[in-house]
Parts: C-alpha cells; sequence; structure tokens
C-alpha cells in the first residue's frame, strides 16, 4: 500500500492532523492506516532524518527532531526579525483592509501562492489564523500586535480603511499588482 498521500498531507500541514480524518481523506481501513503511519516512522524516525513523525492523543504531524531546537529557533528568530519583504507588506496590507480574509481570497488578489507568505506573518505575530465555520476554511485577520506596533486603537484608524474594505476596490488592488 502506497502511503505517499498520507506523506504528502503530513507534508503540507502546518499543524496536527487527526488520524480518524485522514483515514476517512484517505480511504483506508483502521489497519491500513495504522500500517502508514508505522511505514512513515520507520521512513523519517531515524537519528540522520531531520524530519520526524510525531503522533499524540489521536493526531499525527511531521516535526523536526528535538535535537535541533535551539538550531530551528535560530533560524526562526532570524526570519522573524528581520524587515518585511515587499510580497509580506502587500499581503499584510490586503489582510489589514480585507479581512476577515480567506487563503484563497488573498491568492485570487496577489495572483501567486501565499502559503510561505502566511507563514512568515503568523511568526511574526502580525496576523492570526481563526476557523471560520461559514467557509469552512481559515480566515487571517491582523493581531492586536499589529495595532500596537502602529498605535492604532481600532482596524478602522488605518488610512482610508473604511472606503478601502469596500469591495469594489479589491479589483482595483488585484490590477495594480498584477502590472507591476
Amino acid at each position: 500500500m502506497s502511503y505517499r498521500r498520507l506523506e504528502s498531507l503530513l507534508f503540507v500541514s502546518s499543524k496536527p492532523l487527526a488520524i480518524n480524518k485522514l483515514q476517512s481523506i484517505l480511504s483506508l481501513s483502521s489497519e491500513e492506516m495504522v500500517a502508514s503511519l508505522k511505514a512513515l516512522e520507520q521512513k523519517f524516525n531515524q537519528s540522520d532524518s531531520g524530519i520526524h513523525l510525531l503522533q499524540h492523543e489521536g493526531q499525527v504531524q511531521f516535526v523536526t527532531p528535538p535535537e535541533e531546537t535551539e538550531f530551528i529557533k535560530s533560524f526562526l528568530k532570524q526570519e522573524a526579525t528581520g524587515e518585511l519583504t515587499r510580497p509580506s507588506l502587500e499581503t499584510l496590507t490586503i489582510i489589514a483592509y480585507k479581512g476577515p480574509i480567506t487563503k484563497p481570497e488573498i491568492e485570487q488578489i496577489r495572483g501567486i501562492n501565499c502559503s510561505l507568505i502566511l507563514r512568515n506573518l503568523l511568526i511574526r505575530g502580525l496576523i492570526e489564523e481563526k476557523e471560520d465555520k461559514q467557509r469552512l476554511q481559515p480566515v487571517y485577520t491582523v493581531s492586536v500586535d499589529f495595532l500596537q506596533h502602529l498605535g492604532l486603537k481600532s482596524i478602522e484608524e488605518l488610512p482610508e480603511y473604511l472606503s478601502l474594505h469596500a469591495e469594489e476596490i479589491t479589483q482595483e488592488l488585484k490590477e495594480s499588482i498584477s502590472q507591476e
């Protein structure tokens, strides 16, 4: 039985996934799921591997080995303290003026995949990810830290917030980004 799809789902997920949900998505029996997870553990949970499979309370996730904790913390600290790139600033602006907004909506406006940018903004604490039961996917909003950093008491204090938060501005923003 190929466990490639299970491995792919765990790789792209940034948070733990419920084993029973994975079993359902992949249409696996309990025995096949256990065998697939065991095969992934044997493949990745080796002393020379930079990725390990963690199972806890019915959830599973790819993680880095504990021995690399300090190295990873150092890397993430450097990534989180440098200046924001132009794409990060554009994405943050979209979230500030259009939030709460989903990743596909952000990507529709920007015209590119924003996964790494969103991850970086989350690490920096500038945005928050919240579950939206109506949209059935996470939405992104700016964080309190973002507002504090700008010295704002509310999001409405952003320049031209009310007019830019309106729906028709989204198309203009999308067109201006695609022209660059």
